[in-house]
C-alpha cells in the first residue's frame, strides 16, 4: 500500500476532492477530523492546552473555544508553535494507527488529507504522491469569509499564515484547480484517481514487507529449533 497526500490552502476545496476519492472506494484519513477528536474535553491534549492557554479558551461546555484560540495563535507565531507541539504527536499517532488498519485490509493506496503537509513537513518522506488543490486567490478569500463569517482582514491573516498556493503547487505531483464548476473539479479528480489506480507501486511495497516478514519468521523458527536442540542435548 502506498500513501497519497492531499493538501492545499484553507478554503480551496480539499474536502470536496476528498469526497470524490471516498465515492470511488478509496479511504481518506482526515487530519482535521482527528485534530478535533484529540482535543475533546478530558483528552491529554485538552488538559495541556488548558494549562498552556488558560481556562479562558474554554466554552461553558468545556469544549475549546476555537474562535478565541484561533485569534490567539494566528496573531502569535510562537503560541501557534506551542499548540502544534501539543496536538501534533497525538494527531500523527492516530494517523499511523488508521494507516496500519487500512494496510491490513489490503487497500492498494489511501489518501491522507493533510492541510499543513508542507508547513509541518512531518509526513513528506512517507508519501508516494502529493495532490495540491488550488483556486484563485480572490475566490479563496471569498469562500473563507462566507464559510466562517470572518472579516476580510481576519480571513487574510489565516490565509497568509500558510504557505502560498503557488509554492505548494510547485511541489505537487498533481494539481487540481478548483476555481471552476463542481463538475470540472470532479473530472480532474477522477483523472488523478485513474492514474493512481494504474500504479503498481503498492506491489513493490507489499513484496518488501512480505520478504521482511518471511525473514523474521524464518529467523524465529531457526532460533526456536536451536533452543529446542540445546534443551534436548542437556536433558
Amino acid at each position: 500500500m502506498f500513501l497519497v497526500g492531499l493538501t492545499g490552502g484553507i478554503a480551496t476545496g480539499k474536502s470536496a476532492v476528498a469526497g470524490v476519492f471516498r465515492e470511488h472506494g478509496i479511504p481518506v484519513i482526515d487530519a482535521d477530523a482527528i485534530a478535533r477528536k484529540v482535543v475533546e474535553p478530558g483528552k491529554p491534549a485538552w488538559y495541556k492546552i488548558k494549562m498552556e492557554f488558560g481556562s479562558d479558551i474554554l466554552l461553558s461546555t468545556k469544549q475549546l473555544d476555537r474562535a478565541k484560540l484561533g485569534d490567539i495563535i494566528f496573531n502569535d507565531v510562537e503560541k501557534r508553535k506551542k499548540l502544534n507541539a501539543i496536538t501534533h504527536p497525538d494527531i500523527y499517532r492516530e494517523i499511523y494507527w488508521q494507516t496500519f488498519k487500512y494496510f491490513i485490509q489490503g487497500y492498494p493506496f489511501i489518501v491522507l488529507e493533510l492541510p499543513l503537509l508542507f508547513e509541518s513537513g512531518h509526513m513528506l518522506n512517507y508519501l508516494h504522491k502529493i495532490i495540491v488543490v488550488t483556486c484563485e486567490e480572490d475566490l479563496q478569500l471569498q469562500r473563507l469569509m462566507e464559510r466562517t463569517g470572518f472579516t476580510e482582514s481576519k480571513a487574510k491573516l489565516r490565509i497568509e499564515a500558510q504557505m502560498s498556493l503557488e509554492k505548494k503547487a510547485d511541489m505537487a505531483n498533481f494539481v487540481i484547480e478548483n476555481s471552476g464548476t463542481e463538475r470540472d473539479t470532479r473530472e480532474q479528480t477522477i483523472k488523478v484517481i485513474n492514474v493512481l489506480k494504474c500504479s503498481k507501486y503498492h506491489w513493490k511495497l507489499r513484496f518488501i514487507v512480505g520478504f521482511c516478514c518471511t525473514v523474521l519468521l524464518a529467523g524465529a523458527y531457526w532460533l526456536r529449533n536451536r533452543s529446542f536442540k540445546s534443551l534436548s542435548a542437556t536433558a
